[in-house]
């Protein structure tokens, strides 16, 4: 009898920001990961070399096996963008033109022949027999790519799909209908009129890294009040009932520039834009970021309330980098526009690898749907270490370690926890996206007043006024927030329930900015945030069992079952991806505790001294 060969499918995303790869066969999502976990570049935008050797590594595959391989883009229309967006106002923006033009010349407009160049290079590495091979290369287009990753991998057989970021080729914003195994465009907004590219415009001005600190925006938001979004409602942006907008381009300067906006732009608002290296963040700032964000919330709001109106299909889709602001999709949620909502994890041009790959297989090679279930399983995706090969790297590191069996190394960490101690959770896959979600994370105890602050100055080197977020399990989850969700990619927030909170009295009430850091307002303060917020991870033992019976076994000591959960890195540092790596972080910080696979590592029990100053080998982002 014939044997039936596997259809491998690989999907990429590179030459802007966020390089990954993943690997579909048969159309199961079986890896996906980003470049920057193995070249230790935060957003590496370069070839995603590592990230493929990974996918096909995984199934212990060459490129042999792949059928095709499936860019997330088609870049000749992303240059056509440019072309007609810089003869539109020509002589104007030449510097930025030239620029762009170097870059497009070197690698971008003859991207196939780029890709063929890289791919013989790891064909060489990967075959012993020398029989020239390459799979077919696809171009899958931006937002299409977005749509797929967003749907397919859904529970749903039906869903509006709904596609928001900077920009791809054209569109900045887009949305789909999706139904079994067929995507269709709807309507679209084209560049320059962007949300993305509002939000980084504001990221920018207030001195943060334009597609890197747009959490932070989100995150200072809270501390401030939005004072100016009737100004940026009025002179920035002209904003439709049905949430369609069109940006007033004068006071921005990222379609032609090399800054995202001018002086016009800081002269509305009275302050130019923030030294990130000499100027503090003050109320301004924070009042800056709660008013963009309550734009943004008001504009996703106008458009997922149109577009059900429209449709009448009661499940939605989510990708995109906006789908990333986990505290608009909470909005959403909260005011019951859809019965049903899912986002994809990797919702950046990271997840536009797995969709172009998605796309090809269902799309266009017309493969059913077989499951309406969700497909990303967890989102671990990544590279996996096996105890034995744990254990020989800890040896060469000269670590000091002891070994447990599952059930006593939950019970440790659980009391480890209970007792204050920051514990380094390296187990299993590593996620698939931003989120740290039990895989790749640094624990704590969500009861402590001095958690938050001592996380994000001692071990995470970075603004105290950044939020951490809960790990709960799934079906307590009511019980100690304003939510009965499944939300197992940390991109939902809601706030803690009424009678976990602390009341605040007159006088905190007053307080402005940072001073609100350092009152405690829930039993769990280190993951509410100063509004009463927090962003959600619920925990499920189908997909994580080992960091559900943790939670399970933490709540048996303490009657809480929720912990602190932040990514495994320092500020600047993508989230660590090797047993190494993950021993560096603990060593270099204040990380009282590392836990991989079955070894457990004591702080005050090694002799290792830290790498020479670990921080400052990243960058802040």
């Amino acid at each position: 009898m014939k044997t039936i060969e596997k259809i491998y499918i690989l999907g990429i995303s590179c030459f802007y920001h966020d390089s990954a790869a993943s690997l579909i066969c048969d159309g199961e999502i079986i890896a996906a990961v980003q470049e920057e976990r193995f070249s230790r570049k935060k957003h590496d935008s370069r070839f995603p070399i590592n990230a493929i050797r990974y996918c096909l590594k995984s199934q212990k595959i060459d490129l042999r096996q792949i059928t095709s391989i499936v860019y997330y883009e088609k870049p000749l229309l992303t240059f056509e963008r440019l072309l007609e967006t810089y003869l539109a106002v020509a002589p104007r923006g030449i510097r930025s033109f030239i620029a762009a033009m170097q870059v497009w010349l070197k690698e971008k407009l003859f991207l196939r022949s780029e890709l063929k160049k890289q791919f013989k290079y790891l064909q060489k590495e990967l075959e012993s027999e020398t029989e020239s091979y390459l799979p077919k290369f696809l171009f899958s287009e931006h937002h299409q790519s977005h749509a797929a990753s967003a749907f397919y991998p859904s529970p749903f057989e039906d869903a509006v799909i709904l596609c928001m970021d900077g920009v791809g080729e054209w569109a900045t914003t887009s949305t789909w209908i999706g139904k079994g195994n067929k995507i269709k465009p709807l309507w679209e907004i084209s560049f320059p009129h962007s949300l993305g590219l509002l939000y980084s415009a504001f990221t920018y001005y207030c001195g943060f890294k334009v597609n890197s600190g747009e959490y932070k925006l989100m995150g200072l938001a809270p501390y401030g009040k939005p004072i100016f979004k009737d100004i940026i409602l009025d002179k920035l942006i002209d904003l439709k009932e049905d949430g369609s907008f069109k940006l007033d381009m004068k006071y921005f300067n990222y379609a032609t520039g090399l800054t995202m906006t001018n002086n016009k732009f800081a002269k509305i608002f009275g302050h130019p834009v923030r030294d990130p290296k000499k100027d503090l963040l003050t109320q301004f700032h924070m009042d800056i970021a709660s008013s963009i964000q309550a734009v943004t919330e008001e504009i996703v709001l106008r458009i997922t309330k149109n577009i059900l109106s429209k449709y009448k299909i009661k499940n939605l889709c989510l990708a995109g980098g906006v789908a990333l602001n986990c505290v608009a999709n909470g909005k959403i949620l909260k005011e019951k526009i859809f019965e049903n909502i899912w986002i994809q994890p990797a919702a950046g041009d990271a997840g536009g690898s797995l969709g172009a790959a998605l796309a090809y297989w269902h799309h266009e090679l017309e493969k059913p749907r077989v499951e309406f279930k969700d497909k990303m399983k967890g989102s671990y995706l990544g590279p996996k270490f096996e105890n034995d090969f744990i254990e020989q790297k800890l040896k060469s590191l000269k670590a000091n370690y002891k070994k447990y069996s599952r059930e006593e190394m939950i019970s440790l960490i659980a009391k480890e926890l209970s007792n204050e101690k920051t514990v380094g959770w390296f187990q299993g896959r590593m996620e698939f996206g931003p989120r740290a979600l039990g895989g790749r994370s640094i624990l704590a105890d969500p009861r402590s007043e001095k958690m938050q602050k001592e996380l994000n100055l001692k071990i995470k080197f970075r603004e105290s006024f950044r939020p951490f977020a809960p790990s709960v399990l799934r079906e307590d989850v009511k019980e100690w927030f304003e939510i009965d969700y499944d939300s197992p990619y940390m991109l939902l927030v809601s706030d803690v329930k009424k009678e976990k909170q602390i009341t605040m009295s007159e006088k905190d009430n007053k307080l402005f900015g940072i001073d609100k850091l350092n009152i405690k307002r829930s039993s769990i303060p280190a993951i509410t945030h100063v509004d009463y917020s927090a962003r959600i991870q619920t925990v499920h033992k189908e997909t994580n069992e080992k960091y559900y019976k943790l939670i399970k076994k933490f709540k048996e000591k303490t009657k809480i079952p929720v912990i602190v959960n932040t990514s495994f890195n320092v500020r600047g540092e993508p989230i660590v991806n090797t047993p190494g790596e993950a021993f560096n972080c603990f060593i270099g910080t204040d990380l009282d505790n590392l836990v991989i696979g079955n070894c457990f590592l004591e702080k005050k029990k090694q002799t290792v001294k830290t790498t020479n100053n670990y921080k400052s080998q990243f960058e802040l982002d």
